[in-house]
Order: C-alpha cells, then sequence, then structure tokens
C-alpha cells in the first residue's frame, strides 16, 4: 500500500473527516445508487455542518453524552457517525432489527440522550419505548439534522467553537459504546475509546492495500464494528465507500455495477455464489466433476504448482468458468475480507481457483474488532491469520484464546453489572478471555476451534465441541442451512437441522420434482442422513449424531435464534424447539 503522506492516521476519530478532507479533497469519498458521488471535502463539511447542530441550542449535545443511531447502512449514517465524534460525543449505534425490548435496553442502559432516527418509522419505535428510556430528550429524523441551528451567530464562530470541541478529545476519551448481539440474554454495552479505533487503524494501514480511486462495496450493517472498521479505513486510505442499495436481494447485481476492489463479507454471500455456479454445472451430464477438476487446476495455479501439461486446462477453465465468476463480484476484486463464522474449505478452493482472494480474519467487539487477519503478506487458508500488529495471543491452558493489546476495550458500560462483567472477561495482567477455543501453529497462525460456553459434557463425561461436527455436516450438503447439536448432560448427541429454500428449489429443478411433491421430504431427509453420516465418520465415536430433526422453518433473526450478525442463539432454539429434541430421546 502506498504510504499516506504526512501522519498515518488522525489524532482522533474526532477529527478524522478534518484530516482526510485535507488529504484527499475532491476525491470521491461516499456514493449511494441514484446519488451523485460525495467528496472527501463535502463529507467533511456536511459532519461539520450535523456536529455544530448536534451542539448548539436545539440538540444540546455535550462532551460524552451519548448519542444513539438507529438506522440501516447509508450514507447518512456516516455523516451521523462522523458528527457525533467530532462533537466530543460517544455513538451508541443500535440494529434496525433489535427488537422493542432490546431496543429499550440499549437506549436506557447507555444513558442515550439523542437519538438519531432513519426515518419517521423508526422514530416512532423509539416513541413506543420512551417510558423505559428517562434519559432520552430528543429524537430527529436524520433529514433534520442539517438544519439545527449552531452554538453561535455565525457559520464560522459555529466552526471555531466544534473545533475547540474537536480539539480536546483524547485517546483515552469513549468514543462510541458498542451493544454485542450477544447469543445469550441482553447485549453488553462494550465501551470502545479513540485509542482502541486508533490501535486497530494503525495495524490495518500495513496489511489492508488500498489507495485513492479504490471502491469498498458496503452491505454490511454499519451497527455492527466489522463495518465501521471498513468505514473508517476505506476512509484512512483515501478510497471509495459504495453503500448498497437497501435490498439484500439486490447484492450480487450491485456487485457487478460497483466492481468493488474490496469487499467484506459474511461467508453466506461467498457460499451462496459456489452453490448457484455448482448448481448451474451439475444441471449438465458430467458437470460436477468439470467443476471440481477446473477447481482443482486453478488451485494449483493460485498456489504456484500448475504443471506445464495443464496449463491448456487451465486457460480453457478460465475462459468458460473463472472469469464468469471474478465478472460476478465485478470484474476487479481484489481484497474481500469474511468473519464472524468459518468459510468452507471447498468454498475458499473454488474462490482462489477463480482469483479472488478472500481473506478470513477473527475478533470481537471486546478487542476493537480485530485479533487476527489473513492479508496478502501473510495467508494460511484455514486459519484466521496471525495476530495483528500491537497484539499479542495466547492460548490458556484449557485451550481458551487470549489477547492483549491496546485495542482491548476498558470494560463494559454502566456501574455495578458493568464492573462485574468486565472482572470476568478482562483479567488483572490485561488479557481479554474471548470465550473461543483455538491453537497456534509453529508459525503463529490461529485456529478456532470452537467456543468455550458451547462445550457440551454428555452424562457419561465426554466432553464434545458441537460446532466441530455442526461444520462437518453442513460441508457435506449444501441443502443444509444450519445445523445444532444437544447433548449437554445427555446419554448422546442429537442434532436440529435445517434446510436453505432456494437450495431446495434447485435441487427440485434438477430432479426434476415439483416443489412441495409429496415424494420431497422422505427424499430430502435421506439426503440429509447422507450428510451426517458422511460427518459421523469424520469425528470421535462419543461425538457423532446419533438422531436428528429436520425442521419445517429456517433460523432467522425475527424469531430471535439467530443474531443480527446471524449467530445462532443456542439457549433460544433449545428452548423454542425443546418438544423436537424431547421427541429425538424418546424415539431412542
Amino acid at each position: 500500500m502506498s504510504r499516506i503522506s504526512g501522519t498515518r492516521r488522525p489524532k482522533t476519530l474526532a477529527v478524522f473527516t478534518e484530516w482526510a478532507g485535507q488529504r484527499y479533497g475532491d476525491h470521491p469519498a461516499l456514493r449511494a445508487k441514484g446519488m451523485p458521488p460525495v467528496s472527501y471535502a463535502e463529507l467533511r463539511d456536511t459532519v461539520r455542518e450535523i456536529a455544530c447542530g448536534l451542539i448548539g441550542p436545539a440538540a444540546g449535545v455535550g462532551a460524552g453524552d451519548r448519542v444513539a443511531i438507529l438506522s440501516d447502512t447509508r450514507v447518512e449514517w456516516t455523516y451521523a457517525h462522523f458528527a457525533v465524534f467530532a462533537a466530543g460525543a460517544v455513538v451508541v449505534p443500535v440494529y434496525p432489527t433489535a427488537g422493542d425490548e432490546e431496543l429499550a435496553w440499549v437506549l436506557a442502559d447507555s444513558g442515550a440522550t439523542v437519538v438519531i432516527c432513519e426515518n419517521a418509522e423508526r422514530a416512532v419505535r423509539v416513541a413506543g419505548v420512551r417510558s423505559k428510556t428517562p434519559a432520552v430528550r430528543h429524537v430527529f429524523l436524520m433529514d433534520e439534522l442539517r438544519a439545527l441551528p449552531g452554538p453561535a451567530a455565525t457559520v464560522e464562530e459555529s466552526v471555531e467553537v466544534l473545533g475547540v470541541r474537536a480539539a480536546d478529545v483524547v485517546d483515552s476519551d469513549l468514543a462510541s459504546i458498542v451493544y454485542t448481539s450477544g447469543t445469550t440474554g441482553l447485549p453488553k454495552g462494550c465501551c470502545l475509546t479513540h485509542g482502541n479505533f486508533g490501535a486497530v487503524l494503525e495495524a490495518n494501514l500495513d496489511v489492508i492495500h488500498g489507495a485513492p480511486g479504490d471502491r469498498t462495496y458496503l452491505y454490511l450493517p454499519l451497527a455492527h464494528l466489522l463495518a465501521q472498521l471498513i468505514e473508517f479505513t476505506t476512509l484512512l486510505y483515501g478510497g471509495e465507500l459504495r453503500y448498497f442499495g437497501g435490498r439484500i436481494e439486490d447484492v450480487v447485481s450491485e456487485l457487478a455495477e460497483v466492481r468493488p476492489t474490496h469487499l467484506p463479507s459474511v461467508p453466506r454471500l461467498f457460499e451462496k455464489v459456489h452453490s448457484v455456479v455448482l448448481s448451474l454445472a451439475e444441471q449438465q451430464e458430467g458437470g460436477r466433476e468439470r467443476f471440481e477438476e477446473a477447481v482443482r487446476i486453478g488451485v494449483l495455479a493460485a498456489e504456484g504448482r500448475l504443471p506445464k501439461e495443464l496449463v491448456g486446462a487451465y486457460e480453457e477453465a478460465d475462459r468458460r468458468l473463472y472469469s464468469l465468476v471474478r465478472d460476478v463480484f465485478g470484474g476487479e476484486l481484489r481484497w474481500a475480507l469474511t468473519g464472524g463464522a468459518p468459510i468452507a474449505p471447498q468454498v475458499m478452493d473454488f474462490l482462489r481457483a477463480c482469483g479472488i482472494q478472500v481473506f478470513e480474519g477473527y475478533g470481537m467487539t471486546e478487542s476493537g474488532g480485530v485479533i487476527s487477519l489473513n492479508h496478502p503478506g501473510a495467508v494460511r487458508y484455514g486459519t484466521v491469520g496471525r495476530p495483528i500488529a500491537g497484539c499479542e495471543v495466547r492460548i490458556a491452558d484449557d485451550g481458551e484464546v487470549l489477547a492483549r493489546g491496546p485495542m482491548v476495550f476498558p470494560g463494559y458500560y454502566g456501574e455495578g453489572h458493568g464492573a462485574a462483567a468486565t472482572r470476568e472477561t478482562v483479567d488483572a495482567d490485561g488479557w481479554l478471555h474471548t470465550g473461543d477455543l483455538g491453537a497456534l501453529d509453529a508459525d503463529g497462525y490461529l485456529k478456532i476451534t470452537g467456543r468455550k460456553k458451547d462445550l457440551i459434557i454428555t452424562s457419561s463425561g465426554k466432553n464434545l465441541t458441537p460446532s466441530l461436527v455442526e461444520q462437518a455436516v453442513q460441508q457435506e450438503s449444501r441443502l443444509i442451512s444450519h445445523v445444532v447439536m444437544v447433548g449437554d448432560r445427555r446419554p448422546y448427541p442429537v442434532a436440529l437441522i435445517t434446510l436453505d429454500a432456494e437450495e431446495i428449489a434447485g435441487w427440485a429443478a434438477r430432479e426434476g420434482r415439483e416443489p412441495g411433491a409429496p415424494g420431497n421430504r422422505d427424499a430430502l431427509r435421506a439426503l440429509v442422513q447422507e450428510a451426517v453420516d458422511a460427518a459421523n465418520a469424520r469425528v470421535s465415536r462419543p461425538a457423532r449424531i446419533r438422531a436428528f430433526a429436520v425442521l419445517g422453518e429456517d433460523f432467522t433473526v425475527d424469531s430471535g435464534v439467530l443474531t443480527p450478525t446471524l449467530k445462532v442463539r443456542r439457549r433460544a432454539v433449545v428452548e423454542r424447539y425443546a418438544a423436537e429434541i424431547e421427541a429425538l430421546y424418546d424415539a431412542g
């Protein structure tokens, strides 16, 4: 990456857009569907205008006040984000998918005094919980922010007052309270300082190759820390943030339109592309075999091990497959990042074969979002990379991953419960106990093997890591959407399995079956049984799934069994499907 002239990063996030506006001026910074690009200078000016309104008499935001943002990912989210920082206040992101109980909890627990809403519909939701959020003084729509009066008589004087406020912010000041989506209970507010963010951005500068003119396609929710880090990093090197149009169904078509150079994503997008291409191949006789051979040849080429006698086959595969897949992602993708869940090895091989580099990373909100990262200078597939600069990682005696460094948060928000939770998470020596199980190889690459709290101890005392078995089953069939293994204090493990509706439709078409035909259910169950049997052959005998139920619905965020970042809430699944679980054991 070409080094940024002068200071590598702004002093704090409070002066970020001033810093970036001075360096990149008329370069495009933001662009959304149907709107002209916003330059860095225009971004700076808009942030100034909104921040002046926030510290003015109508909003009255003081230094350190908490300001919540309730919105989907859009340009105005970024305006509000940096404006709150510039006002010396603290950003509290709220997931638009949060239910009323969670919304009320986040606003009340954080003590938010101002809520910025995307539209009137979001504002109505806030109004519905106002009785539970006594600290909230004002609720503003995003479109109203630029009309708020500044703190002084003239624009120039207001900007001067704002400049003093922003300049007073230091690394140790709180920048954001990010509520973890949590797989159990109400979320906890993670306090992140300007210094925490600065440490992560400083480390990213040397591993994420970017420059003015590069384009990052952003469809992830900005309420999530990963999307915020991508926002910061892209603007740090002078790239352009391209926002998606708001419909998740349009992401693939928008990729071809935007032609991104950088793409952060959850594994699901890459898995879907792999699945669609494989499904198309399987519609032709011998298509799957040709597909798998093309992937094998492509991986050899990606690793620099392609024999001369396969050069012709590689060029043919590039014409018929690899180039078409690259075009799906816009044809210019150089750097893609995925995290939050492991990506299937066969998907990674497929993407590598097609010339698309996807780098897996690992982190948690409490670590400032990043602990380790694969990148062009150091990548090992099957791992989540080496620890980023400034971050120490070690493995505890019980296998838990511990991390320490300037990116680790100072603690959870709130007196009493926050302090107690912090002591459970960060020890006296500053080590963050991640709750994840893992291992470091001889070269320092980290592999995550499961969640400590998800360990299953059977009634016979066998310790099982469910994620290993669940992933094994999912890798055996793309028809399978989710697998949840159950067995704590039970004689043996069983599983709840959901199917992917799109994959079922593709399977029915290939098999010449009518959707919803009576015999489909039995045929699908037989295919799931094959996947379970194949996975069982790969794991230890105590870990083998003895019985399973195919649920008639997939897991969703709305049903409460998935977090907004699509992690399974195990406790919620066990409670919701208690009858199905008991039936599996009764039948045994």
